[in-house]
């Protein structure tokens, strides 16, 4: 079971929404910074509910 361009899409968008989060917190506002770094686990969260309903299915 490898890897399919759905995971690397996941996973880009959460390493995106990280390098995001960590932008807003150091030169913005460290409040939209933490709100974007939410983004981070929900998204693979996210992924992983997905995958887990292929599998049933």
């Amino acid at each position: 079971m490898g890897m399919k361009p759905s995971d690397y899409f996941l996973l880009t968008a959460a390493f995106l929404s990280f390098l995001l989060s960590v932008s807003l917190w150091f030169l913005v506002h460290h409040d939209a910074g933490i709100f974007v770094g939410l983004w981070v686990p929900s998204i693979l969260t996210f992924g992983g509910y997905v995958k887990s309903l292929k599998r049933i299915n």
